[in-house]
Order: C-alpha cells, then structure tokens, then sequence
C-alpha cells in the first residue's frame, strides 16, 4: 500500500522554473559536524585537522566545525584550530547549538578568542516535534526561539567586547520541509527580532532552511523556499541558506532548484557525507556548476588528494560511480561506447597544441 501523498505548495505563479543560475552559492562545510555525527567512528582530533586543513585548502570560506557542546572532543578541536593558529583571517568558524542557554554559553566559550565565527542556533519547529516530542503549542516554539536568540546575542556581545570575536548568527527552524510554511516564517520573524542586528553585507542573519528530511520532490522544495522569500520581511537583510538532506536521492537538485528559488548558501558534505543517506554533495554540486560555465568558488582540481583525504578520515570509501572524478566516472563497458572519450581528449590535445604561445 503507497504511502500517504505529500501535500503540495499552492504556489500557481511561481517564479523559480524561468530563472536561470548565474552565480555560485556561499559554500558551507559540515563534514566536521554532521558528516562526523554521522560516522559510526567519529574522528578524531588529529583527523579533523586533516580534514579542516583539507577543506581550507579547497578554499571553503565557511566551515562548520563542531557541536562543541557535545563532547570534549568538539569543545577541545575548537579550541586547537584558535590557539594553535590554524584558521585564516578569512574564514569564518561555524559552530552549532541547540537552543539552550547552558549549552549556548559553552558554545560561545568555545570559539572566543576566534577572529571570525558564526553562532548556529536551531529548534525543531514541524508539527510533529512541536505535539509528540516537546508537547509545545506554535506559541511556545516561538517563545523558546526568539528567548536563545537574545541569549545568543548577549553572550556573543560580551564575548566581543572580551575577545574582538566577529559574530555572525544563523538560526535553523530544524524540520523546516515539514513545518507549516507560514508558521516557520512567523518564528524566523521573531528570530530576526530577537537578533535585533541584522543588516546588509556580512550583518546579514542567516535563515537555514532544512531538508531535515527530504520529503517530497525536488520541485516542492523549490516552492517552499520560493514562498519564504516572497513572504519574510527585509529579505536584503537575510541570507537564505539550504541544508538539503539525501533521503530520496534527489539532494544535488533540490539544492539546485532552491538556489533558483532565491537560497544563496549551500550547506553540505564532500562525498554526500551525512545522517542516513547523507547531505548534498558539495562537489557533486560544484562540478556541476563549473560544467555550466559557473566558477563555483571552491577548487577540486586535486580531486584524488581530496578524496584520499575524505576516505581516510570518514573511514568510509567513495563510491566509484558519481558524476566527475572518481575511478569509474569516465569508464563504459559497451564496445560502441569505448572510443569516444580518448577520441575527443586527443582532439583536444591537439587543438590546444596548435595554439600559438601567447606573446
């Protein structure tokens, strides 16, 4: 017997299928924190900086590195990465929380001291947690949000002006393809007030909208983000980050068809690394922008040396059959198939020989 049908977005005059990607997304890591929650061996210290230099080499700008509330280990590589000096001026150290305030403090303690960092809250907000797990009413869970985000901003102000942390905030309605569309506008509205600072540039609050599971169909995410970018207020002043999760092997396009409608940040995993089927695979999804024309930002030039990394680390081989570069990528069995790639690699070669040398 089929499962019940997902209940489609009325969104009849929808943008998002007309518009065409011109420009990368905000790149952001999570290997360090849900590709490692993830692990039944979870890295260790030494590991994550392998992986975290790794990732810096690559050029992510934004990596989330740790639940550093969870465990000594996440709490203690946080701390590492600052005082041994390993995070470049220019990236931004993401760290997540749920929403509670001890929890909250000792995230905040954990990254003190960095130049850059942001503060990843979230709270469930879908029906389902709200009735069976917390037993909260929709004003509860506005409540409870928009309370830590005061706390978020209190304690990140006092670690400012302690230690010259840049702060930036980002806040997950977690659950959001299963929450009321028009209710996860509503708390994300009093996040945004409880904030009280978001502005233009990098004091833009960042709004993480999660496949936490993905649900339905590609298209239906799409409409999703599209209708909370219609209907949120300041939407200059919000970056609108995706979190796609992989449970119907459709993540690469749900993220996709989000960046068309109106998700500037893409969070995920090298490999498609993660929680049950894993999240979106970063470079499954950079490549495909740089086969359309689109520099996507990051650099997978040296894909072998990343993979060896990503298999090492995670304890876990990468598939030999994804798009791009791994062992099998470019193989095909069928006689009529086999002299096609060599043939326009050669035909390449020599085009690129005939080319005079620049003056």
């Amino acid at each position: 017997m089929p499962m019940l049908p997902y209940q489609p977005m009325r969104l009849s005059d929808r943008q998002w299928p007309s518009r065409v990607n011109k420009a990368p997304p905000i790149w952001l890591s999570t290997d360090l924190r849900d590709g490692n929650q993830a692990l039944a061996r979870p890295m260790t210290i030494a590991q994550k900086m392998v992986f975290f230099e790794t990732l810096v080499q690559c050029g992510f700008k934004e990596i989330e590195v740790a639940y550093p509330a969870a465990s000594d280990t996440d709490f203690n590589f946080v701390r590492e990465l600052i005082e041994g000096n390993k995070v470049p001026d220019d990236v931004w150290l993401q760290v997540l929380t749920p929403a509670r305030e001890d929890l909250i403090k000792r995230t905040v303690d954990a990254v003190a001291g960095c130049k850059r960092a942001i503060i990843h809250m979230y709270n469930a907000t879908s029906c389902l947690f709200r009735t069976v797990v917390f037993q909260n009413s929709k004003e509860d869970t506005v409540r409870l949000a928009a309370k830590h985000t005061e706390i978020v901003r209190k304690l990140t102000e006092e670690c400012t002006a302690k230690h010259g942390t840049v702060f930036r905030y980002e806040y997950s309605p977690e659950t959001f393809s299963q929450t009321e569309p028009e209710f996860a506008i509503e708390v994300c509205e009093a996040v945004k007030a409880a904030w009280g600072k978001a502005g233009l540039g990098d004091e833009r609050i960042i709004f993480n909208l999660p496949a936490t599971v993905e649900i339905g169909p590609p298209n239906h995410y799409a409409d999703l983000i599209e209708y909370f970018c219609r209907h949120v207020s300041e939407l200059e002043k919000i970056i609108i980050s995706l979190h796609p999760h992989n449970d119907r092997g459709t993540s690469i396009a749900a993220a996709e068809l989000g960046m068309l409608a109106g998700a500037e940040r893409i969070e995920g995993c090298l490999f498609g690394n993660g929680e049950r089927t894993g999240n979106v695979d970063l470079v499954n999804l950079a490549l495909n922008l740089y086969t359309q024309g689109i520099a996507p930002g990051v650099d997978f030039s040296a894909i072998q040396a990343v993979v060896d990394v990503v298999t090492a680390c995670n304890d876990l081989p990468v598939h030999q059959r994804p798009p791009y570069g791994w062992e099998l990528a470019l193989t095909t069995y069928p006689e009529s198939y086999l002299p096609v790639v060599p043939a326009d690699f050669e035909r390449i070669c020599d085009a690129e020989s005939r080319v005079p040398p620049a003056a």
